[in-house]
């Protein structure tokens, strides 16, 4: 029989309701990021460059865009006739079928699915983080140490601790407790939600948690302590990298701003370790001789005649004659009409800025700091004509012209 020594299974099935009006019509990791990227490039670049050819994709909440875009694969060399990437929704079986009910009950009703490559090993995945990371070092750390099960940590300032799920380990790696967001943390190696498990070990631990009414069919929750509890062998993997949870909308729009710090950690042009996108045979971009572009990514078939500083703009943007986008992220096919102003915003998907409108605020001028935030226009609608939104504010149907918000 046929094999693979690893598989990956992605977890991208969350409805990321923390970013608001920009998971309304599509899933967490079908978000763009950095021009020309979705954040599911990430991991699955990550998949390809570690030698990995095998990924389920669980999907659930909004599948229909995430699956048009991962398509067959072929971006990522993922189109293969053994292996290869597959999008797996939830289903009905011959003995009943659900929803997804958690992050261990996704994995465990594709487990017909894991079976058909006979496995030794099960890397799992989140589908919203921002990173680079070579899993086959992650799964040689697995071997040698002969665990059962390998978590990958990032250290984090330990006054952070308590945000995590944190993992106490003893001075050979070996894991000892977990605690999810504990008061007072021990340690601070906060789980970043990547795990390795022998597959023998981890079907056994799926299908008796599957038997427990109580159980929340959670990794963390669940199949991380009912191991441990076990005495089972656990490994941490420390990671060093850039690393973002871009579960919010703080998170997102600093990771995109990023990429635009001259001495960021995160390289989108590393040619050893390349992103690959389905993003593909969009026309180059156009910037007028009167644009003003200052410290900014513009991506492919954007029509540039405005200004720009600090701020990241995805393919087809275009920005008219005298308007200006400030510390913002515009996001694919939005337009800003002239004489706008757009400033600490995430402008969502085909969503057109009227003439002379002010959307955001810089935080310099706000009265009150501590309501100040990033504000979000949702995706495909009309910002009228002279109309005013201020900072912080989520957008979620048509501004007339002239309205102040």
């Amino acid at each position: 029989m046929k094999k693979k020594e690893c598989v990956a299974m992605l977890l991208a099935g969350g409805q990321g309701s923390r970013l608001g009006v920009l998971t309304q019509k599509i899933a967490k990791p079908a978000v763009p990021y950095g021009g020309k990227y979705r954040i599911i490039d990430f991991p699955l670049s990550n998949c390809t460059n570690s030698g990995i050819d095998t990924v389920g994709i669980l999907t659930q909440y909004q599948p229909l865009e995430l699956s048009d875009y991962v398509g067959s694969g072929k971006p990522w060399d993922l189109d293969r006739v053994f292996g290869g990437v597959h999008i797996l929704p939830p289903y009905q079986q011959s003995k009943g079928g659900d929803w997804y009910k958690g992050t261990a009950n996704a994995i465990y009703q594709n487990i017909n699915f894991i079976e058909r490559y006979n496995p030794e090993y099960v890397l799992i995945l989140s589908g919203d983080h921002i990173y680079k990371m070579d899993y086959s070092e992650m799964l040689g750390v697995h071997k040698s140490s002969e665990a059962d099960c390998t978590i990958a940590v990032l250290e984090v300032p330990l006054e952070e601790a308590s945000r995590f799920g944190i993992m106490n380990a003893n001075e050979d790696g070996t894991i000892y407790e977990f605690e999810e967001k504990p008061k007072n943390p021990k340690s601070n190696l906060a789980s970043m939600g990547i795990y390795i498990f022998n597959w023998d070990k981890l079907k056994k631990y799926l299908s008796e948690d599957e038997e427990k009414e109580t159980s929340s069919n959670d990794f963390g929750k669940d199949i991380i302590p009912a191991m441990l509890k076990d005495n089972q062998k656990m490994m941490v993997y420390r990671f060093g990298g850039y690393w973002k949870d871009v579960g919010t909308i703080d998170s997102l729009w600093e990771a995109n701003l990023d990429l635009l710090n001259p001495n960021g950690q995160f390289d989108l042009s590393d040619p050893n370790w390349k992103i690959y996108s389905g993003t593909q045979g969009l026309p180059p971009q156009y910037v007028s001789p009167e644009a003003e572009i200052e410290n900014s990514l513009v991506t492919v078939g954007c029509n540039i005649c405005g200004k720009l500083d600090y701020s990241v703009l995805f393919e087809n943007v275009t920005v008219e004659k005298g308007a200006t986008v400030e510390y913002s992220l515009v996001m694919p096919g939005a337009v800003i009409k002239q004489g706008a102003t757009v400033r600490y915003s995430i402008i969502a998907e085909n969503t057109v800025i009227g003439e002379n409108s002010i959307i955001g605020e810089n935080p310099e001028t706000c009265e009150n700091l501590d309501e100040w935030g990033i504000t979000v226009v949702g995706d495909g609608l009309k910002i009228g004509e002279n109309a005013i939104i201020g900072a912080n504010k989520m957008i979620t149907k048509d501004v007339k012209e002239g309205e102040h918000i």
